[in-house]
């Protein structure tokens, strides 16, 4: 379904640029990415030398502005491409005062061009789109094409915490992380009748829940000597 265009969106938008951050490197070849770097400098975007971890796809920022505020003594990046999303984040971390939370305009691809090599403590994929055809695999954001290209930003041991109601999605995502040399754990075929503790319900997560489909959730680790490619 086609996202209806939100009324006054620039108008919004000028009213929560401290949030924001709207690179633009969308003509650049995705391939190519790591030939344009544009690296954030983490102190001077959050005024402090807390850890950062990433969100991608954060959609309207439930997950982030709760992670945010759970957690001070941490700094936290959502990306999402869709303006018309990102804006709410963006006013939700306004109201809520939140200091160490910022919004990326972004696709996923050129992350590499911004991300400073192995400074990302965690990354968060909460409820990635499962393109279910085959045909486009390669967009899912656990395809080894996206695996290896978070390899380039995290840190030595630094957790990838995946959710998703999807589970052929799942099952592909547990072969992708395995088949790129991540230590997998915590992994759960119904979250919400596990004994996991802490976790932040998104707006997808509640949902779904509610309609009786059971969350999978995973955790997967890099360990130090992997590096290569898959």
């Amino acid at each position: 379904m086609r996202m209806r265009h939100k009324k006054h969106l620039e108008a919004r938008l000028a009213q929560v640029q401290e949030y924001l951050i709207t690179p633009r490197n969308d003509s650049l070849n995705h391939k190519d990415v790591l030939k344009e770097q544009k690296l954030f400098d983490f102190r001077q975007l959050f005024g402090n030398d807390h850890p950062v971890y990433l969100e991608i796809g954060g959609g309207k920022g439930q997950f982030a502005c709760q992670f945010a505020a759970q957690h001070p003594e941490a700094n936290l990046l959502m990306v999402e491409r869709v303006n018309d999303v990102i804006v709410t984040a963006c006013e939700t971390a306004k109201a809520m005062a939140l200091t160490n939370v910022k919004f990326v305009s972004c696709a996923a691809e050129y992350l590499p061009s911004y991300i400073p090599a192995h400074s990302i403590e965690g990354l968060f994929l909460n409820f990635s789109c499962p393109f279910p055809k085959n045909t486009y695999a390669n967009h899912r954001l656990t395809s080894p094409r996206f695996l290896n290209s978070y390899k380039s930003f995290l840190k030595d041991g630094a957790v990838i915490c995946q959710k998703t109601d999807n589970m052929h999605f799942f099952e592909f995502s547990l072969e992708s992380f395995s088949q790129c040399g991540f230590v997998l754990s915590a992994i759960s075929l119904d979250l919400h009748n596990s004994d996991f503790e802490g976790n932040i319900v998104t707006e997808y997560e509640a949902k779904f829940a509610a309609q009786g489909l059971p969350i999978y959730r995973l955790e997967a680790r890099l360990p130090q000597q992997e590096s290569e490619k898959c």
